[in-house]
């Protein structure tokens, strides 16, 4: 950010006075840019046995599997965006459940919100955002072919979960692999742990 989105002034970056981090601020009209992480929520569409995925025609990831996600709007609940997002990248009608898992990704300022949802009907269709749009049951999971971390822990909790007979809500941090990228770890919400992507 070089110039403020108020007066058009070009901006400097420092600690404001009564603050403890730096900022982008601005000299001529006084106004802090804050720059806040960025919210995603989506959901994991069920039907009977099985979960419906969405392969990406955008980048990143083009070409692989995800949960129908993305970036919630403002004024909009997360659930509201959680539908549109549903709507929008696989033309399908769900009926929100609880909120499942929360994974905080600190290295990229995002917090990702999953939510289960039943599936109201079978009459979905590939979005703007989507190649194609299928259901797949857990052996059916193209588990190599995720797209995101954050998908895949949603995916292996829901179906520990299932397998387990009943769904709790899992809370974690994802963070930057340093170097050799390791596997995820279950995070239950009692437990601070930390999943490496």
């Amino acid at each position: 950010m070089n110039f403020c989105s108020h007066c058009g002034s070009p901006l400097e970056f420092r600690i404001p006075e009564g603050d403890s981090l730096p900022r982008h601020v601005c000299p001529a009209c006084g106004t802090i840019h804050y720059q806040n992480p960025k919210m995603v929520v989506g959901c994991i569409p069920e039907w009977e046995d099985k979960v419906l995925l969405c392969k990406r025609a955008i980048e990143p990831k083009y070409g692989l599997w995800t949960l129908p996600a993305g970036f919630m709007e403002n004024g909009e609940t997360t659930a509201e965006g959680a539908l549109r997002e549903t709507w929008e990248e696989a033309g399908a009608r769900v009926e929100l459940g609880p909120l499942y898992t929360l994974f905080n990704l600190p290295h990229i300022d995002q917090v990702y919100f999953m939510f289960r949802a039943r599936l109201l009907d079978l009459d979905y269709q590939p979005g703007i955002e989507s190649l194609e749009v299928r259901l797949f049951a857990e052996h059916e999971i193209p588990w190599d072919q995720i797209a995101f971390r954050t998908v895949k822990a949603s995916l292996e909790l829901y179906f520990r979960d299932r397998a387990n007979g009943g769904f709790g809500f899992h809370i974690g941090d994802i963070r930057a692999p340093s170097g050799v990228l390791q596997p995820g770890l279950v995070v239950p919400i009692a437990t601070a742990a930390a999943v490496k992507e």
